[in-house]
């Protein structure tokens, strides 16, 4: 009898946050891609810097708390908490030494070739630009800013979360240097723009200095009683990951307020300085900041590279930029047609951003002004700075419709925004909850109930994304309507469980995370084990963002053993490794990183023929399908099934975005040599032009106009 085999032994498994690391490296490889744009790679080197810093504002920081805990439990790839902050440590210098070497070596060289020069220093100006940079200082900078000495009656400042900073060395004039040093910050403001346009040589060029040059060649103005022996910028990262205990938190808004101020002040976690910073100015940071040497990191250009994504904005270089892309008419809602009659027609797919995100909206404006509508309720996220949802909503409410949405408060980093919207959502008179006591409601779903001639009707949009018309635009994701009377009833209940704790025995269609989700997918993944087993065909095709849930892995593990193929496609964290004989033979691993970003959840299960398709908002993650209330839906309009079928197989094809996961760990572009290149973000833009009948063109330059009312 063959023995048993065991498919939780640590060493199948990739940690997490290595694997996130790893990620990140491939959106750093597109920024070395020479193949790309110009200004579109210096978009990639800005989105790493980015994703770094939440990286070790929540990741590095939930480490280094349990450390301090003396927390000893191993992850499932068998690392401590130490372990770990030594590992990414490591690899964090590799990723961050690559980061600066392509763009001191690569891009900034290529930049001047264009015309664009972004000075290293003020020393490289020219007369013309130093006059215009020192009236620029005098008249702009200078009121802005508030140095601040350290002394005996001035302890060291609070120094906030990634704020840039100029340390300075000073004596008083007429003293000898050896005599008293004293120490001083300046904090280079914000609200400036950090690049700082100047004139430039020749027509059609541009050159730049940035914001921290300009205050340090005149930083000798902010202390006139002192010489300054030398000045450099300097940036921390705290820990920003909020604390909150729910169950003791009377009002949740409140308690999440008070936490947001903390974040500024979260213990400093990683020190960024300037590579060739004077030692007694390093010493006297680390000792005021309590950084350790492995938290220290020398950099060797401009600290914080995401000021590069105004620069992927410039104005006049769009031969340096790919082509804007204007997400495409929904061909089955034509322009001025009731959305409610093309929803009763059949179910609708939507696929964003290829196809414009404009019905979504429409949705809840129609409903928002229909007098047919009795109710409107939906779950809300993240959504944009100025929202039409939510005027729709608001506008709603006003118009004496039963609004009821649930406002995700402990959304991370989106927190103050989404307070912001609650408040003015209940001022309207909106029926607002605010997220459920230890989860995070992370389900997109909208309902709007309508009376209509043989009685009461339900329609609902189920979505892989936020309701977000900005993000929307950047996003892929997946959307669907449907008026089904039993997916209906499952967002009725869905609604009823949010609002009131009432859980049903029993649901029609959807899933739910936290309590029905997990077991869900267990089922579907051992039937196609099952189905191996008995010699009949079985597959598995998945598309999420993370993959590092154990028990899933596990699951998956045991399928491929069994002869089911999986083919997989992971944005980002994947603990899952393949090519472990045995073990994971028969499992592939995709990751694209292309100009959009891949966000749709998508899930397919061949079952001996009989297919099924889910579509939803959770990955293959822990907190997903433990800690937050998530919707899976099925795709059953055979129709709409060839579509996503489709979607998926264009993206295990792909060749030109995609990179593939290794045997070692590594992951590598495909070969494209002597093959059709397949970019399956180009090819979804091309395929949702080639769809739309012409008149249907005019839906997309309708104009919104926005309610006027103030939400």
């Amino acid at each position: 009898m063959e023995k048993q085999k065991d498919f939780t032994k640590s060493e199948y498994y990739e940690n997490r946050e290595l694997s996130w690391l790893k990620f990140d490296a491939r959106v750093l490889n597109e920024a070395r891609d020479k193949s790309i744009p110009l200004l579109e790679r210096l978009k990639f080197i800005s989105i790493t810097s980015s994703n770094l810093d939440e990286f070790f504002m929540v990741r590095v920081a939930s480490l280094k708390d349990m450390v301090h805990a003396r927390y000893k439990k191993k992850d499932i790839a068998g690392m401590t908490a130490e372990q770990q902050l030594a590992a990414i440590n490591r690899e964090t210098r590799e990723l961050v030494d690559i980061q600066y070497n392509t763009y001191n070596r690569s891009l900034l060289p290529q930049l001047k070739g264009q015309g664009i020069h972004i000075l290293p220093g003020h020393e490289d100006m020219t007369g013309e630009q130093a006059e215009y940079v020192d009236r620029y200082f005098q008249e702009t900078v200078y009121p802005v800013l508030t140095p601040m000495a350290v002394d005996a009656s001035r302890p060291f400042p609070l120094i906030r979360n990634k704020s840039l900073n100029i340390a300075a060395l000073l004596k008083k004039k007429g003293k000898q240097e050896k005599e008293e040093i004293e120490f001083a910050t300046v904090q280079v403001p914000s609200v400036l723009d950090r690049l700082v346009p100047l004139p430039a040589g020749a027509e059609g060029e541009r050159a730049f200095l940035l914001l921290e040059q300009v205050i340090e060649r005149n930083i000798q103005q902010l202390f006139l009683n002192y010489d300054v022996l030398c000045a450099y910028p300097y940036r921390i990262m705290r820990n920003a990951d909020l604390t909150i205990d729910e169950d003791e938190a009377e009002d949740l808004l409140k308690e999440i307020q008070k936490q947001l101020k903390k974040r500024q002040w979260g213990e400093a976690i990683r020190l960024e300085v300037e590579e060739r910073m004077d030692k007694r100015l390093l010493a006297v940071l680390e000792e005021e900041l309590h950084i350790a040497k492995e938290d220290l990191y020398k950099i060797p250009g401009p600290l914080d590279l995401t000021f590069l994504m105004k620069m992927y904005g410039l104005e006049g270089f769009d031969e340096l930029r790919y082509k804007p892309y204007k997400p495409q008419p929904v061909p089955r809602i034509p322009a001025g047609e009731d959305i409610f009659q093309q929803i009763r027609r059949g179910d609708i797919l939507l696929h964003h951003p290829y196809q414009t995100f404009d019905p979504v909206v429409d949705f809840i404006r129609q409903a928002a002004s229909d007098p047919q509508v009795l109710a409107i309720k939906q779950t809300l996220y993240r959504v944009s700075g100025n929202s039409p949802i939510i005027a729709s909503l608001a506008q709603a409410a006003e118009n004496g419709k039963q609004v009821s949405v649930l406002v995700e408060l402990k959304a991370r980093f989106d927190e103050e925004n989404n307070i912001v919207w609650a408040k003015k959502l209940e001022k309207a008179g909106c029926h607002v909850i605010y997220g459920l006591v230890g989860l995070k409601t992370h389900s997109k779903i909208a309902l709007v109930v309508r009376r209509e001639e043989d009685g009461i009707r339900r329609y609902v949009h189920l979505g892989t994304g936020n309701y977000n018309d900005s993000t929307a635009k950047l996003y892929t994701d997946c959307g669907m309507f449907t008026c089904s009377e039993t997916i209906g009833e499952d967002a009725t209940a869905v609604f009823n469980m949010l609002s009131g704790y009432s859980e049903p025995l029993s649901w029609n269609k959807l899933i739910v995370a936290p309590i029905w989700l997990r077991d869900r997918f267990l089922k579907l993944i051992r039937r196609e084990t099952e189905h191996a087993r008995n010699g009949k065909t079985a597959f598995i095709k998945a598309k999420m963002n993370s993959l590092c849930d154990k028990e899933i892995i596990a699951a998956l593990y045991e399928a491929s053993a069994a002869g089911v193929e999986i083919a997989l496609v992971v944005r980002g964290i994947c603990s899952l490794k393949v090519g472990i004989p045995g073990i994971s033979e028969h499992i592939t691993v995709h990751s694209i990183v292309g100009n959009f970003l891949e966000h749709s959840r998508i899930f397919y299960f061949h079952n001996d023929g009989q297919e099924e398709i889910y579509m939803g908002s959770a990955d293959w993650m822990p907190r997903n399908l433990d800690r937050r209330v998530e919707i899976l839906f099925p795709v059953e309009d055979e129709g709409l099934m060839e579509q996503v079928k489709h979607i998926l197989q264009v993206q295990l094809e792909d060749n030109v975005k995609a990179h593939v996961l290794l045997k070692d760990g590594t992951y590598e572009k495909i070969d494209k040599r002597g093959k059709r290149l397949i970019n399956s973000q180009e090819q979804f833009c091309q395929e949702a032009k080639a769809a739309v009948p012409k008149q249907a063109h005019r839906y997309q330059e309708r104009v919104f106009i926005p309610m006027e009312t103030e939400v």
